[in-house]
């Protein structure tokens, strides 16, 4: 018999925004193909440039709320669980800590939910007093409402577990195979700097443009991402760009043809992320093949291993490392070794969606469980 899930809490279906919207546009075909009725909660502007029919496989539903940056997941997550109560799914899979407030309503009508946690969200920079305040209540209801949790690194499950005691299912993000595209025009093969990141301050922005202004006299340094709404990261980016003629700004860039001939091709891919777990652009640049120079943390040791340069959030650490990288050829290949056989070994979306369709499927009905959720994977 055909089950329905439910997945809650990301821009919709498809959607090319961030992680979770990575992650969806991967698994909820997959789960389709796996014989579930998939249904994706979205929003109308995420939704407004890719058509919600593109996927008979997969249906989007579409309900209100505001599209701002501190009402958009509260108020988006609040429709989209009412309706859920209402249609009743057999399970529901439901993205970020804030979706936390309405796990009572999916519980009244007896709906598992698994929560992906995404990283520790009251710790980000890029939010205010109240907004913090908001994700950390967030984060005690979902330790407490939640059926299962999912951690996207065991650092993070092991932060998790401190903080509220409870364990979960590690299942990390994927990675697409590297294509063998040239490198856009203008550009030669590991002789460039990339960085591809959503304008937070938690991702390291200030300091590696500090960086950026003074390699860019010698090499061209590449920037995708955007804040999203625009602001002092993207006056600064776009600036930068106007002034500098080695520095080119994609902006928020969707075609995945051109953003992974970026990480191919770089000389040095700068990963500045620094809460969180694992990354999803971490990983699909790791799956380019792209050498890596991170800022260096827990989570990002967890992924890369021995795999990338590792530097401290400043400027002068972070031109350094990139300097060594772009001067080096012999790291730069070993480098992209390890990282492309590490994202095959670990990071693959085939292995990523079937764990997803396993902690699924051991919420049903025990005549119909496939195999129980993995705590952790080796």
């Amino acid at each position: 018999m055909s089950r329905t899930v439910a997945i809650i809490g990301t821009r919709g279906y498809p959607s090319f925004y961030g992680g979770f919207e990575t992650l969806v546009r991967h698994l909820a075909p997959y789960l389709a193909d796996h014989g579930w009725n998939v249904v994706v909660y979205g929003r109308h502007a995420a939704l407004s440039s890719n058509p919600t029919d593109m996927d008979p496989r997969v249906r989007s539903v579409v309900t209100p709320g505001f599209d701002s940056k501190s009402a958009s997941t509260l108020t988006y997550g609040a429709t989209s669980s009412l309706h859920a109560m209402v249609t009743k799914p057999d399970v529901a899979l439901v993205m970020n800590v804030a979706n936390g407030f309405w796990l009572p309503f999916l519980r009244l009508r007896n709906i598992p939910t698994l929560v992906n946690v995404d990283g520790i969200e009251w710790e980000r920079e890029k939010w205010g007093r109240i907004a913090k305040t908001i994700f950390a209540i967030g984060g005690r209801a979902t330790a407490q409402h939640a059926t299962t949790l999912i951690y996207d690194s065991r650092e993070l499950g092991a932060r998790w577990e401190e903080l509220s005691g409870r364990t979960g299912v590690f299942i990390p993000y994927g990675g697409d195979p590297r294509t063998g595209d040239d490198p856009p025009e203008g550009l030669g093969r590991r002789k460039y700097v990339l960085m591809v990141a959503r304008f937070v301050p938690e991702n390291t922005i200030t300091a590696f443009l500090d960086a950026a202004e003074k390699l860019s006299d010698r090499w061209n340094v590449v920037i995708v991402g955007s804040s999203g709404y625009g602001g002092e990261f993207d006056n600064r980016v776009a600036a930068l760009a106007a002034e500098k003629p080695n520095v080119r700004w994609y902006g928020h860039l969707s075609d995945d043809d051109i953003l992974y001939s970026l990480w191919e091709n770089a000389g040095a891919y700068f990963h500045g992320h620094s809460v969180g777990g694992t990354n999803p652009a971490l990983v699909q640049a790791m799956a380019c093949g792209a050498p890596v120079v991170a800022r260096d943390t827990v989570y990002n040791r967890e992924v890369l291993g021995e795999g990338a340069l590792f530097v401290e959030p400043t400027p002068h650490s972070i031109a350094a490392g990139i300097e060594t990288l772009l001067n080096d050829s012999e790291l730069q290949q070993k480098f992209s070794n390890i990282s492309t056989q590490r994202a095959h070994d670990l990071y693959t979306w085939e292995r990523v969606c079937a764990d997803y369709d396993s902690a699924l499927r051991s919420h049903l009905p025990s005549d119909e469980v496939v195999s129980e959720p993995k705590i952790a994977r080796e």
